[in-house]
C-alpha cells in the first residue's frame, strides 16, 4: 500500500520529521507521498505556503520507489493560474487537489457557519468544490471530499448523499469527465456515520465511471501515516474501486 497524503513540518500545521516519517511507514511496510500544504490567496490571511525550492533540495534525497513528493493546493477560483504554473514549475511526483474554502470562506473557522443553515453552506461547499474540479485540470485527485464535515458547527455535518446528490453527482461527473481520480481520506472512517456516507458517495462514484482512488490518511503526525487502511480496502472492495498511487504524475497500480 501507498500513503498518498501526508504532512511534515514543511507545512504551516505539522511538525513532523520526514526521518519519524519514514521510520514509521518503514515499520508498517508501506509505500509514502509526501503532500505538503499550498493554500493561495487563503480568505483568512492565514499563511499555508511553504518553500517550495528548499522542500526539493532538502527531500529530494530521500526519493525512492517508497516515497515520493507531492503538494497538496487549496483550490479556489481566484488562484487557478497561479497554482498551476507552481504545479508546471516543479517535478512533483502527485497533486491532490482539496477544498478548504467555499466562496472565500474558510471551512476551519467556526465563523463561517454563524447564521447558515447546513444545507446553504453545505451546498456553498460543493458548488465551489464542483466549479474548481472543472477548471483545475492540472490535478491528479480530489482529496478528502468530506472536509466540511471535520469542522462544520452543525448538529449533524455528514455529507448525505441522498441530501446532496445532485451537487455530489456533479462533482463525480467532472472527476471522471477530466480523467481525475478520487481520494479516500481515511482520517474519519472509524466514525460509524462517516463510513456508511462515504459508501455511498464512492458507489455513486463508480455507478457514474469512476475506476480509481488514492488512500491517504491526512497524517500530520508520524503515528498516523497509515490509519484506517484495512477500512479504506474495505471500501475499494465493497465499492469495486481500485487503489492507486501517483509517481511522476503517473498512475501506478498497487
Amino acid at each position: 500500500m501507498v500513503d498518498s497524503h501526508i504532512h511534515t513540518e514543511f507545512s504551516s500545521d505539522s511538525e513532523m520529521k520526514l526521518q519519524h516519517g519514514i521510520e514509521h511507514g518503514t515499520k508498517l511496510d508501506i509505500g509514502m507521498t509526501i503532500t505538503e500544504h499550498l493554500d493561495l490567496k487563503f480568505p483568512t490571511g492565514t499563511d499555508f505556503t511553504f518553500d517550495i525550492d528548499k522542500y526539493f533540495k532538502d527531500y529530494e534525497k530521500y526519493k525512492s520507489s517508497k516515497l515520493m513528493l507531492g503538494i497538496e493546493i487549496g483550490m479556489q477560483l481566484n488562484c487557478i493560474e497561479e497554482n498551476r504554473e507552481i504545479i508546471n514549475k516543479y517535478p512533483f511526483d502527485y497533486v491532490i487537489g482539496s477544498i478548504h474554502a467555499a466562496d472565500g470562506e474558510d471551512i476551519f473557522n467556526p465563523k463561517s457557519y454563524e447564521g447558515k443553515s447546513k444545507s446553504e453552506f453545505f451546498e456553498q461547499y460543493f458548488s465551489s468544490m464542483v466549479d474548481c474540479v472543472k477548471k483545475y485540470d492540472f490535478i491528479d485527485s480530489l482529496g478528502h471530499i468530506d472536509y466540511i464535515s471535520r469542522y462544520a458547527t452543525y448538529k449533524d455535518n455528514e455529507i448525505n448523499y441522498l441530501e446532496f446528490k445532485e451537487y455530489i453527482d456533479e462533482v463525480l461527473k467532472a472527476l471522471v469527465h477530466n480523467g481525475k481520480v478520487m481520494e479516500i481520506n481515511t482520517r474519519r472512517l472509524k466514525n460509524v456515520e462517516a463510513y456508511k456516507n462515504l459508501v455511498q458517495v464512492y458507489s455513486a462514484y463508480k455507478q457514474i465511471g469512476g475506476k480509481y482512488v488514492t488512500i491517504g490518511s491526512d497524517a500530520h503526525y508520524a503515528e498516523d501515516i497509515g490509519n484506517n487502511f484495512t477500512v479504506a480496502s474495505r471500501i475499494c472492495q465493497v465499492c469495486d474501486l481500485k487503489p492507486v498511487y501517483f509517481k511522476n504524475r503517473k498512475m501506478e497500480f498497487i
